[in-house]
């Protein structure tokens, strides 16, 4: 028993690491723009290692990064960084049984279940024989140490080399604004987005640049629980066009993997996955 636990370890560390290979490359050299970022605030060349190694929540590093430099406001600080990843409280959910009787790896499973992990983690299954428990742990430690290496490796650089980094605080806006642009692609419906916009420049002239933040976000959450009966009926018919599609492949005799895919249920029609799959941010 004892001799087999090893070789079961081995066994999920070597299936886990083909999936999160494409996951190596965006997260090193995203990684190093939030370092070069974080020390061009004036932060020391450790703190992105800290946080990728605490927070490890991509988007909200750079938030957090931006705020450690700015006045006192814990307050402001909770609210904006729980709306960048209330996603995560969906993907909870949606890996409840998954997650269950896994012990002690479960803690670090849901703290670092990050979009690709989610991802990786709610769509592919280990091959035959090798176990799912440490699977999953092995694909998320494996995403998070890709995130530590590029944070650490931004940090050195932009601590030691005589960078020139102006525009690099722009890298956050950029980065939510992809985020924004790859959402609007993919939303049947914009209003959403719209509310969001027109809430946030309403705050912004009454508040002003200061103390915009929480306002937009109470008058976003209002706007949107208003518009919530018009929104459902859009998504729901969205989501079963797709099931349909789905449905309809599966009749015409598709390959192998759609065929797996159709026995076990339209995964990719599930909002957090299909969000996860495509929409993703660093993380």
């Amino acid at each position: 028993m004892h001799t087999d636990r090893p070789r079961a370890i081995s066994s999920a560390l070597r299936a886990a690491i083909p999936p999160t290979l494409p996951i190596l490359a965006g997260f090193v050299f995203l990684g190093i723009t939030c370092g070069v970022y974080s020390v061009s605030l004036g932060l020391p060349w450790w703190t992105p290692t800290l946080m990728a190694c605490l927070i490890f929540a991509g988007s909200a590093e750079f938030v957090v990064a931006s705020m450690l430099v700015g006045p006192f406001a814990p307050l402001q600080a909770f609210v904006t960084v729980f709306i960048v990843n209330a996603r995560h409280l969906f993907y909870g959910l949606s890996m409840l049984e998954r997650f269950r009787g896994l012990g002690h790896k479960r803690p670090y499973l849901i703290f670092a279940q990050c979009d690709e992990t989610f991802s990786i983690n709610y769509s592919t299954h280990p091959p035959a024989g090798v176990d799912e428990g440490w699977f999953m742990f092995f694909v998320s430690l494996l995403n998070q140490l890709y995130w530590v290496v590029g944070c650490t490796l931004g940090g050195m650089l932009g601590s030691v080399a005589a960078l020139n980094v102006a525009g690099v605080d722009f890298a956050m806006t950029a980065l939510f604004v992809v985020i924004f642009l790859d959402q609007w692609t993919k939303d049947p419906s914009h209003a959403s987005a719209v509310a969001g916009i027109l809430a946030s420049l309403v705050a912004l002239a009454l508040f002003g640049p200061d103390g915009f933040m929480i306002p937009a976000l109470a008058l976003i959450l209002a706007a949107i629980t208003v518009l919530r009966s018009h929104l459902e009926p859009v998504y729901d018919a969205c989501e079963s066009e797709s099931m349909a599609s789905a449905s309809d492949t599966c009749k015409s005799g598709p390959v192998a993997p759609a065929s797996d895919t159709c026995e076990n249920g339209p995964v990719a029609s599930t909002p957090d996955a299909a969000g996860a799959h495509h929409g993703g941010d660093a993380r």
